[in-house]
């Protein structure tokens, strides 16, 4: 082993141990990584940059745009409604024709779109046919992944292997290529999660209170301004409640009136009543500082806390949300909002006290209270999913029947071999922006920058791989595992082994990254053995974006963590027979679909 190879091997293990231990954001450790290569001549200034021209992101960056301009219309979450509601109460039929629905839209639209877009449907359903969340939302993410694999723009993994295809000088992958092995896939892996979903999917999380599902007995109660009170004739601000005893005053009760707006400047008069949240300890020491009544018998729940002008929600960070590492105190989310939260949930821990100090990450999940308006504006925004209620209705915005049939056109040409797909998604891109359809900046709000950059980071590693020959170290590697068998079956053994790798691997970190460091591999791999690429490129691409055993190894499984109330074992238990399930069938399945 020589220095050049021992150095990147080195350099790749640290990368992916920063990758698990989310030290910095994926996209900086991926160009901290990009400015080693650089400085130590693996790469070369040109190749540095190639990334940044890369098919692939400039591709995946297109339909970005696209699916959040067909998602914007509404259509598809109107035709899902419709559907699930035709099966009536048949509640395994209609979450079945509800998964199905997922996956065959996953397959032309980014996966993350998909399960934003279908996750107030997925709590919908499962009020209506009073199932447990946690017994649909972890199938849906299921859904998405594997309908990602029936096209060649379902999932950017799909993309990223194709421009690997065409720069070894072979026909690139065709629209359904994947197909042919995504099919059986999808059949597997719907008919696993429904036949097992309700066995081995924990039912943690209620479909009744919001208040009951993040524990707020104790922190949500009522105190009344007694005679002879501090309080009285004094506004909530003057006293300073939330500074000196971090209690946070929701409503004010005066007689029939009800009081939600500049609450903090409404002096007090004896016989109010402040629906107040806040830590025991805080709320004993106001009483006997104050002069208030802890109404201790009280329970809130969901309907003390909402009226017709406020409503208690519950909100999911998105992957593109400006919100995520900040806190609520930097964000001023009560004024910039115009809501309260009262409760975070993280990773299935329920935060309830000092939340405004908390940086905010992907699949946090908030407990709000918001005037209904403002409720409005934050679900047409992207930085929360409601995902508490539905909305399911059709937005006619200008020209949004160009948006609804511009995406099929798209794919009927790249599919018929009119256009490439690169060319394809921009021709669309730029006719939206031409009769705007979609402005710029909310074309620029669509695009997962984070993704693109961790992906043009990485491209220049496939080519330090090569130059350093790690590549054909690691290949050989697996060549002197694979001795032991016969010449004949050589071949499908290394394909076996580097997809059960490849699956393993991409449990720990982005998909993405994976498929850019295993392709190299594969590629001189199947040099190695004298035969055809094209199937060890097919097996990364699938290997890269079946990933159930874990949260983090794909986008849509995180996002569904906390309304879930799932733990890291629910994913281990319910995704590693699917895992090791597909495995099989992709090592049997490819050698004879694609013959090597």
């Amino acid at each position: 082993m020589t220095f050049e190879i021992f150095f990147m091997l080195a350099l790749i293990v640290v990368t992916l141990v920063v990758f698990a231990l989310e030290l910095f954001p994926m996209e900086v450790t991926a160009f901290g990584m990009l400015a080693i290569l650089l400085l130590t001549g693996f790469v070369d200034g040109e190749q540095a940059v190639k990334g940044l021209s890369n098919p692939a992101v400039v591709t995946i960056g297109a339909l970005f745009i696209l699916s959040h301009a067909l998602t914007r219309t509404g259509i598809l979450e109107v035709a899902a409604r419709q559907l699930s509601r035709m099966v009536g109460p048949k509640k395994w039929l209609g979450i079945s024709i509800f998964l199905i629905v997922v996956s065959i839209t996953s397959a032309f639209l980014s996966n993350t779109a998909v399960v934003a877009m279908f996750i107030p449907l997925a709590m919908d359903l499962s009020r209506r046919f009073h199932v447990s969340p946690s017994k649909v939302l972890l199938p849906l993410s299921y859904a998405a992944i594997i309908g990602g694999t029936l096209t060649l723009v379902g999932t950017s993994t799909n993309l990223i292997v194709n421009a690997f295809v065409i720069e070894e000088g072979l026909p690139p992958l065709g629209m359904f290529e994947f197909a042919r092995l995504g099919g059986v896939f999808l059949v597997v892996g719907l008919s696993y999660t429904l036949i097992f979903g309700r066995r081995m999917l924990p039912a943690r999380v209620g479909i009744s209170s919001l208040t009951r599902k993040y524990h707020m007995g104790t922190y949500l109660t009522e105190l009344r301004v007694e005679d002879g009170s501090a309080l009285v004739g004094k506004s909530c601000k003057e006293v300073g409640v939330n500074e000196n005893y971090d209690i946070t005053v929701l409503a004010i009760l005066r007689g029939k009136l009800r009081f939600v707006e500049n609450i903090r400047n409404i002096p007090l008069e004896p016989g109010d009543v402040m629906i107040v949240r806040g830590v025991v300890d805080n709320l004993m020491r106001m009483r006997q500082e104050q002069g208030v009544s802890l109404l201790t018998d009280i329970k809130l729940g969901d309907t003390a806390l909402s009226t017709d002008e406020q409503v208690l929600a519950e909100g999911l960070i998105t992957p593109t949300s400006s919100l995520i590492g900040r806190t609520l105190r930097e964000i001023d989310f009560r004024r910039h909002f115009g809501a309260f939260v009262l409760a975070i949930r993280h990773q299935g821990a329920t935060l309830r006290s000092k939340i405004a100090h908390i940086p905010l990450r992907i699949s946090d999940t908030l407990l709000m209270l918001a005037p209904r308006d403002r409720l409005n504006e934050l679900r047409r925004s992207d930085e929360l999913i409601i995902i508490s209620e539905v909305k399911s209705e059709l937005h006619r915005s200008r020209f949004w029947w160009v948006i609804m049939a511009l995406l099929p056109i798209m794919l009927i040409l790249v599919a018929t071999g009119v256009v490439d797909i690169l060319r394809g998604s921009l021709l669309a891109v730029v006719i939206l922006l031409l009769i705007r359809a979609v402005d710029i900046q909310e074309a620029y709000r669509s695009v997962e920058w984070s993704v693109l950059f961790l992906i043009a980071a990485f491209v220049p590693l496939g080519y330090a791989m090569a130059n350093t020959g790690t590549a054909q170290f690691i290949a050989d590697g697996i060549m002197r595992l694979i001795d032991f068998f016969p010449p004949h079956l050589a071949a499908p053994a290394a394909l076996a082994l580097l997809y059960l790798c490849t699956s393993l691997l991409t449990e720990m970190v982005s998909n993405n990254a994976t498929a850019i460091i295993v392709a190299p591999i594969a590629i001189s791999l199947a040099a190695g053995l004298g035969v055809d690429p094209r199937p060890f490129l097919i097996a990364v691409a699938f290997a890269s974006s079946a990933a159930f055993m874990t949260p983090m190894s794909y986008q849509t499984n995180m996002m569904v963590y906390g309304p879930g109330g799932y733990r890291f074992k629910d994913y281990l238990r319910f995704g590693m027979p699917l895992n090791f399930g597909f495995w099989l069938m992709g090592s049997y399945l490819i050698p004879k679909l694609w013959p090597l």
